[in-house]
């Protein structure tokens, strides 16, 4: 009888050894992401988070965009209880832009859950996804009011352009943040990371690229002028020079000097920019001052770095 126990425990324990971690609980993986954060300098830490201010953004427009909700249906538990975005809404797409925003917004949702399981994180903020936020962009971007205001949400030109506002910031903040990590772990996640953003803004940029000659209804300014128009508006609230260039430039700025198409923005040496968190929190609180929250994020961006710019 005694051996008969003696066996039943050891098999148990023998069972323990090889069950698979996915039935780890909730708070076990919390500790294993907290062990792994406590790994990596705080300065990686805090670049790492950084960037999740973006893919919320990314990944609730996109969402939206193609699919008519957001995280709060997809899983709730990325957003760590932040609030609901305000605005958002499917957008009038045809199958194809609408099926190339569906990919994109499920490599957003996988980016999160990327810097989820190397760094803590923070809530979601709360994003102002409405039409009225996207056609400020626009008024700034053109000096003057657009006459009726710019509604991403109306068609596929329209929301090819608006996401061409925000994601390529983020792809300039991860070259940037590439640079100052350093852990091989952050390095890795932030190169990783990048590879993807890269990836969809060349796509965006190709798409419009194609149409670059078409005009914008009802506005008659080609869909390159509008590009060219939002750069040179990042590069103003941004307040560190070139970084940033539309659809078509000038020969002297085009790859090697010798072309004036610019389906991808890269320095004179073709090589991609780079933001610093700083520059990006001017750009997307609309208002040239990462001190100053609005734009989309009117209580501002969450984690240390972002924080620690609130007056």
């Amino acid at each position: 009888m005694a051996l008969s126990s003696c066996m039943s425990v050891l098999l148990c324990f023998i069972i323990l050894l090889f069950v698979p971690s996915f039935y780890a609980s909730d708070s076990d993986q919390e500790i294993s992401r907290n062990r792994h954060a406590s790994t990596l300098p705080k300065s990686d830490i805090d670049l790492v988070e950084f960037p999740l201010n973006l893919e919320y953004f990314e990944a609730e427009f996109f969402l939206w965009g193609a699919l008519g909700y957001g995280l709060d249906v997809v899983d709730p538990s990325l957003t760590m209880g932040g609030p609901s975005p305000v605005g958002p809404k499917r957008a009038k797409l045809s199958p194809l832009i609408r099926d190339v925003i569906a990919q994109f917004a499920y490599q957003e949702i996988g980016h999160l859950r990327a810097i989820k399981s190397t760094v803590r994180g923070f809530p979601r903020p709360l994003l102002n996804l409405t039409a009225e936020s996207f056609a400020k962009v626009m008024n700034s971007a053109f000096g003057r009011p657009l006459m009726p205001p710019f509604d991403p949400y109306a068609n596929d030109i329209n929301y090819m352009l608006a996401s061409y506002v925000i994601p390529y910031v983020g792809l300039t903040g991860y070259v940037g943040a590439n640079a100052k990590l350093r852990s091989p772990r952050a390095r890795r996640l932030v190169a990783g990371l990048l590879g993807v953003e890269s990836g969809q803004d060349a796509v965006l940029r190709t798409l419009l690229y194609e149409r670059s000659l078409q005009k914008v209804k009802p506005y008659g300014v080609t869909v390159a002028e509008f590009t060219d128009r939002i750069s040179v508006l990042r590069n103003k609230l941004g307040g560190e020079g070139l970084k940033d260039e539309g659809l078509i430039v000038k020969k002297d700025l085009g790859a090697e000097g010798m072309i004036k198409g610019n389906v991808l923005a890269g320095n004179k040496y073709s090589i991609s920019y780079e933001r610093t968190p700083e520059e990006i929190l001017r750009i997307v609180y609309g208002g040239g001052s990462e001190s100053r929250p609005g734009g989309f994020y009117p209580k501002g961006a969450d984690g240390r770095i972002a924080k620690s710019h609130i007056k």
